[in-house]
């Protein structure tokens, strides 16, 4: 029995010959990586030899300290953006990058693109950022940075002036269509709140200008103009849509603006739907109220010329 169990355990070990194969291919194995760490060795100390080589011929030109503190100063402007970039010429239309990035970009062509998204120049622009920015600043959190004053009243200005839907105008400035509404909403209140004083009715002084002024022009006792205007809006989801469908269909609510002989705007009232009349507005409105209480519009009446109609105080046409 010990005689049977001693073969079969010789049977299962290596052999001389294959013990010294091996060996010899553990050998070469350790041989073969020792040999490569060297050669990487070498390689890195040759490579550090040649460089300091090279900034050594390069330190012993004579206007190097110069050289290499114009080189410093040189990325330094460039890292912090106050060298431009290659601007566009006034006859090369900008390639677009969206339409916030292309806003960012302060080059020779920003005052017309400024006025042809925003419908103003750059300077009033960053007036209206300057008043409303403490109004609109975002609280940090640790999910994201938030928006920037300036990045969401350029979007609500967009809305207002493009009347693009939401789902294609938030692409455009890279957020979500959430994140639209509230940037509208919020810069609503904000204008509100900051400029309250700046659309008011003529008095005094002014008012005798402008009555003045109309005046000169063949319309005595005249004080404004007024018309109305649709606001597109997206198809509404909790009203009947049928009202908001005018009569260029397309859905909208309708705004009734006053403005002087200076395009200066004394008296706003919108929010009634596209499908209501002008003229139903008007006698709807703040406006008619005010004048049919007497605390506007005071004066003699006024003899109109033939193919126009009055309500003593308002004035148009029979179209």
């Amino acid at each position: 029995m010990m005689e049977h169990v001693s073969q079969e355990v010789r049977g299962k070990t290596l052999s001389r010959v294959e013990r010294n194969a091996v060996v010899a291919a553990v050998s070469a194995v350790a041989m073969r990586c020792r040999i490569e760490r060297t050669t990487a060795r070498l390689r890195t100390r040759v490579s550090i030899r040649r460089q300091r080589e090279l900034l050594q011929h390069v330190m012993a030109a004579p206007d190097c300290v110069s050289m290499s503190k114009s080189i410093i100063q040189l990325c330094a402007a460039m890292s912090s953006e106050v060298i431009p970039r290659a601007t566009p010429r006034w006859w090369i239309r900008r390639r677009t990058g969206g339409t916030w990035e292309d806003l960012r970009k302060m080059d020779d062509a920003s005052d017309e693109y400024y006025k042809e998204k925003l419908r103003m120049s750059p300077r009033v622009f960053m007036e209206i950022v300057e008043a409303l920015s403490p109004l609109l600043q975002r609280r940090v959190t640790f999910y994201k940075v938030p928006l920037q004053p300036d990045h969401i009243i350029a979007y609500a200005l967009y809305r207002w002036a493009s009347g693009e839907m939401y789902e294609s105008s938030t692409s455009s400035f890279g957020i979500g269509r959430a994140s639209g509404l509230i940037a509208v909403e919020d810069v609503t209140r904000a204008l509100l709140r900051v400029y309250s004083d700046k659309i008011v009715w003529p008095t005094g002084m002014r008012r005798t200008l402008v009555l003045r002024a109309f005046e000169a022009k063949g319309f005595p006792n005249c004080y404004d103009c007024i018309d109305c205007t649709h606001v597109y809006v997206d198809k509404p989801a909790n009203a009947p849509s049928e009202n908001y469908f005018d009569r260029k269909h397309r859905f909208s609510v309708v705004a009734q603006v006053v403005v002087d002989l200076d395009l200066r705007i004394t008296d706003v009232f919108v929010g009634y739907p596209g499908s209501c009349h002008d003229i139903r507005v008007l006698q709807l409105s703040s406006l008619w109220a005010r004048a049919e209480e007497g605390d506007i519009f005071r004066g003699a009446p006024v003899v109109l010329p033939f193919g126009v109609r009055t309500h003593g105080y308002i004035l148009g046409d029979n179209g």
